[in-house]
């Protein structure tokens, strides 16, 4: 793949069974769900997923299965880049790569410590793509174990690689975003907001879509956003209004308020997590869930053309 398509990119939950086994029968309907919203590809084995709880095996097998149940729909990337030295490093990108992923996702904080320098960081990148040439890469700049941001210098580095292709940006600020977009601006390398109060400022200066937590709630209105804002000014700015009072619901329990709220829509997952207590998501955080879910379907039969959905 030359192109990641501008849009929305959800970051995968995982969903468990009740003796904590990945549930394939439930990730096989997510997939649809996700596809019958309208979604323009899928961030699968990332923070949302659990990946710093996930054995290499069953990173391999989540990246593998989400690929093959999209049937070429869309197109999947994926990380799972969670190791500290450099040899197991390859090995997670050797192995993940090799499912027919789109591109394999470096979390930006595994390739240098909190305490070492951004030349540091991209000699260890180029190690990597010299090791993996035939491999497309993107950039998640995961708060865990720390956050490292790219700055504008390093974007370009990247750029001018030609072998990245995405950013999940997590600043949270538009004045950086806008720097990073101008670093990288008519090259391969897009920028996807992972910051919901953020999209359609980002949207304006150049950002390619959404990828963040709250696709996992209503990303038909995501997808609205990123197609219409331009044509539609006065409702893009009531749907931003929206989205970034629903993604409050962040700061709850998730990821299992996500699955509570799948589950709202039908499909067969339990809340069944392993880095939270599911007991945890009391009677009132499940009436937060019912609301925004209650809200942003109002919002959604009242002002979307639902022809922007669906493939």
């Amino acid at each position: 793949m030359e192109q990641i398509p501008d849009g929305v990119w959800p970051t995968m939950i995982t969903p468990y069974t009740e003796s904590n086994k990945i549930d394939y029968r439930a990730l096989e309907a997510m997939v649809e769900w996700y596809i019958k919203r309208g979604v323009d590809g899928l961030f699968a084995v990332c923070q949302s997923s659990e990946m710093f709880l996930l054995s290499l095996e069953e990173r391999v097998e989540l990246a593998r299965f989400v690929k093959q149940a999209t049937a070429g729909k869309i197109p999947v990337i994926a990380s799972g880049h969670i190791s500290d030295s450099e040899t197991e490093q390859w090995r997670e990108i050797e192995r993940i790569a090799e499912t027919g992923i789109d591109a394999f996702v470096l979390v930006s904080n595994r390739l240098a410590a909190e305490d070492e320098s951004d030349d540091v960081w991209m000699r260890r990148a180029e190690a990597i793509l010299r090791r993996f040439p035939e491999v497309r890469f993107g950039i998640y700049e995961c708060p865990a174990p720390y956050k490292r941001l790219l700055t504008p210098q390093m974007m370009q580095w990247c750029a001018s690689t030609g072998k990245f292709l995405f950013l999940k940006d997590t600043c949270c600020d538009l004045a950086q975003m806008k720097e990073k977009l101008a670093a990288v601006k008519g090259t391969k390398l897009k920028l996807f907001n992972a910051n919901s109060t953020t999209v359609l400022g980002s949207l304006k200066a150049g950002a390619a879509g959404f990828s963040g937590v709250m696709g996992n709630f209503h990303p038909e209105l995501y997808g609205w956003l990123v197609r219409n804002w331009r044509s539609e000014p006065e409702k893009a700015e009531l749907v931003q209004s929206f989205l970034g009072t629903a993604a409050l619901i962040e700061r709850q329990l998730y990821p299992v308020n996500a699955k509570y709220h799948m589950q709202l829509c039908g499909l067969p997952v339990n809340l069944h997590c392993r880095n939270k207590d599911a007991s945890g998501l009391t009677p009132t955080l499940k009436l937060e869930v019912e609301q925004v879910k209650r809200m942003g379907e109002h919002l959604w039969e009242t002002i979307a053309d639902k022809k922007a959905v669906g493939r």
